[in-house]
């Protein structure tokens, strides 16, 4: 195991940037004079997904920012902040960090960072436009009548036992016919160490995150929500959600997907990238 060659980090190397509480998240940026996009992963996920995304986008002049939410990836592991509400406060920091507060950026969140961008477009009016790809109606209080139910269904699966190699061959027959870059961005969810697989998020870290979104209600949020927004949904989501969603929010559309993957941004980052632009474009009609 401990020779065992897993999938390097070839992609930017991340830049460290404070946010709340002082933690030090890790920040993939790649330059541009256009409008600034702020991409955001899911739960247990990293910035390595929105690879694709970025690229594209920054080919069309735009800078582009792609984080690791703390406890994710390569940013700092503190012991608190781990729910919807700590990680829409980190956008807004790290936001002010990067020097785009006047700028009107445009975030982009996927599955758990649909929701975390929604909110900090609720707490703050200064996001140009959101974009909740495959995720920001997420209410698993819908689902489960108790968080232990939630948890005992929903719980990441121990992989310490697992050999290395059976798990990328795995993840590697799962993206065979995805963008090159998809096998090393799901490796980066992993780390091999201490006798085995791991997942980057702590295990209690990704209870904290899961139980914030059974305990909150996305819905709450969405007539307050004054910027444009976009929803992409892949899959077979319930379409009662997103109706909802359409519904309440002042200003917003909706793209279905339904043969694509709940992580469309990394399987089609062309298609991802479309609408983000066209989000770009009623930004700055409005």
């Amino acid at each position: 195991m401990n020779d065992f060659d897993w999938p390097a980090d070839s992609w930017i190397d991340p830049s460290p940037f404070p946010v709340t509480d002082g933690t030090s998240l890790a920040v993939r940026l790649l330059p541009g004079d256009g409008h600034p996009f702020l991409l955001v992963h899911g739960l247990a996920s990293n910035a390595l997904l929105w690879r694709g995304v970025a690229e594209q986008l920054n080919s069309h002049g735009h800078p582009v920012a792609c984080v690791d939410m703390r406890g994710h990836g390569r940013s700092e592991r503190p012991d608190g902040g781990y729910s919807t509400a700590s990680a829409a406060h980190d956008l807004g920091a790290l936001v002010t960090a990067l020097g785009w507060s006047d700028s009107h950026p445009i975030a982009a969140g996927q599955s758990w960072g649909g929701n975390v961008v929604l909110r900090a477009a609720h707490d703050d009016t200064s996001w140009g436009g959101v974009a909740a790809v495959d995720g920001g109606w997420i209410h698993l209080g819908r689902r489960f009548d108790s968080f232990d139910r939630c948890w005992a269904q929903l719980a990441p699966p121990d992989l310490t036992q697992r050999d290395p190699g059976e798990v990328i061959s795995w993840i590697g027959a799962m993206v065979a016919d995805w963008p090159s870059c998809a096998l090393e961005a799901i490796a980066g969810n992993l780390e091999v160490g201490n006798g085995g697989i791991h997942n980057r998020l702590e295990r209690r870290h990704h209870k904290s995150i899961l139980h914030s979104l059974w305990a909150d209600d996305p819905a709450l949020l969405y007539p307050a929500i004054a910027a444009p927004v976009h929803l992409m949904v892949a899959g077979s989501t319930t379409s009662a959600d997103v109706d909802e969603a359409l519904a309440a929010l002042p200003d917003a559309t909706v793209s279905w997907h339904p043969d694509a993957h709940h992580d469309i941004h990394l399987q089609h980052p062309q298609v991802v990238t479309e609408h983000l632009l066209a989000l770009l474009a009623r930004v700055e009609e409005s």
